[in-house]
């Protein structure tokens, strides 16, 4: 059975960029095109089973490319977007056959789950299986990349738990691929085939996070024209996934809090209570036993997400998992290019494995695509990776620094800072042939600092000569 297509029409570069990748990594079938006529035509080409297209088009309405797709197929799940948000537009677009309406600036979250929704009713429609399956198995452990000890502990982990409902709270640094053990919670659970609804709590705006959550009823506020239901309802049997949950402030933290004592709550607007049946997994980059100390998160919050915590290791923490990544992305990345880059040279694969990862995994993946994309061969070699990572950083961690040892007597510091010192700069000045100006842009000083030093340590006349220590 051929993947469910996804067609977006969007003339925003920017914006089609973004979707291209954005549900090509959910591991769906995009095509994104830049205007009505050239959309319609596809469609007539090939079946269309989702349509995303923004209502302002630089050829026809983005209405009118509904109505024509939908004459070439009844079936198809259309989503109509657009900047100028309006109950007009909402209406018309559901009267000209949408399956939903979504203002911009939309969530990433928001989209994917929309358009995930608009792929099951789909699948109803035509009885066909459910594309969460297809999905699912993406989350499986054994598809789990890294061999690591910490990475192994995660996993032991992951399988320990994700038959349970009990509340997970995951913590890491940005990029260390929280979103990514959370579907694999979700996917390995008896509830893999229900609905698995993600929310970044830091990326909606907090007058809007509320309504986003709970959902809200018809006149609850201006320009609640429906009632919508939220998040939590939307994932009723399955799983909500609160991620950056550190951000939520202290008013929703106290309506969190009861939702997740009661598994109830009401819509905004509204009086009538609902009851859902939802696993709750959260996560953060925060420390939120800090936060809770700063009187920035509410303790007793605290204590009900941190039923079942996990912590994912950072990447620095797993260097040995850095060839088996890099990869695991070359592999991915490079699909349908002219030019597949398929290895890394051992010298490359050394300074990628010595670079300390300040945004992890996201970090090393967004690395490797521009590697992918700028590589004059088939190999990455040292000269196709960023200055940054071509000089080799002396490690601030003690346990990864080389050990020294030392005599009784101990060593003079500010002595060895010194000599260490005149070694870079004489290192630079005979890369430099000399050359001053090139010298201190090799150490990233300015030139006159550079100078400066020179003279101080008395070798400011032996530039072109290079001195030996």
């Amino acid at each position: 059975m051929s993947l469910l297509s996804i067609l977006v029409v969007e003339d925003d570069e920017g914006l089609q960029n973004l979707l291209q990748r954005l549900l090509s990594r959910e591991g769906r079938q995009v095509t994104v095109v830049g205007s009505g006529q050239e959309a319609i035509r596809l469609a007539q080409e090939t079946p269309v089973h989702v349509l995303v297209t923004d209502l302002n088009l630089p050829d026809i309405d983005g209405l009118a490319v509904l109505e024509r797709i939908l004459h070439i197929d009844s079936e198809v799940r259309g989503i109509v977007m657009t900047g100028y948000g309006s109950i007009d537009s909402a209406v018309k677009a559901m009267k000209a056959g949408a399956f939903d309406f979504l203002a911009k600036p939309f969530d990433n979250d928001v989209i994917v789950n929309l358009i995930d929704r608009a792929l099951e009713a789909h699948c109803r429609c035509e009885n066909r299986p459910s594309p969460r399956k297809a999905v699912g198995g993406q989350y499986r452990l054994e598809q789990f990349v890294g061999t690591s000890e910490p990475i192994r502990q995660v996993l032991e982990f992951v399988a320990k738990v994700a038959g349970c409902d009990s509340t997970v709270l995951i913590q890491g640094e940005s990029g260390t691929g929280k979103e990514l053990v959370a579907r694999m919670l979700h996917f390995n659970s008896e509830a893999k085939d229900r609905p698995l609804v993600p929310v970044n709590c830091g990326a909606i705006p907090e007058n809007l996070l509320e309504s986003e959550l709970f959902g809200h009823e018809k006149g609850a506020f201006t320009g609640a024209a429906h009632t919508r239901i939220g998040r939590f309802e939307a994932a009723h049997g399955g799983t909500i996934f609160l991620d950056e949950i550190g951000e939520l402030s202290l008013a929703l933290q106290v309506k969190l809090l009861r939702v997740l004592q009661e598994r109830s709550f009401e819509r905004v607007g509204g009086s009538r209570t609902i009851n859902v049946d939802v696993r709750v997994v959260a996560a953060t980059n925060q420390d939120l036993e800090l936060a809770v100390q700063q009187k920035r998160f509410r303790e007793d919050l605290y204590y009900r997400l941190n039923v079942i915590p996990v912590t994912i290791p950072p990447l620095r923490e797993r260097r040995s998992d850095i060839p088996q990544l890099v990869d695991h992305f070359l592999k991915r990345m490079a699909r349908g290019r002219r030019v597949a880059t398929t290895g890394c040279s051992p010298d490359a694969m050394t300074l990628l494995m010595d670079y300390h990862w300040p945004g992890n995994i996201r970090e090393l993946e967004n690395m490797i695509e521009r590697l992918v994309v700028l590589s004059r061969s088939g190999t990455i070699e040292v000269s196709d990776l960023p200055e940054r990572l071509q000089r080799r950083p002396v490690s601030a961690d003690p346990t990864e620094a080389h050990f020294i040892p030392f005599s009784d007597q101990g060593v003079n510091l500010s002595r060895e800072i010194e000599q260490f010192e005149n070694r870079l700069i004489i290192g630079a000045l005979r890369q430099a042939n000399g050359i001053t100006s090139k010298a201190a842009q090799l150490l990233h000083v300015n030139r006159t600092t550079l100078v400066e030093k020179m003279k101080r340590k008395g070798f400011a006349s032996k530039t072109q000569g290079c001195p030996v220590f």
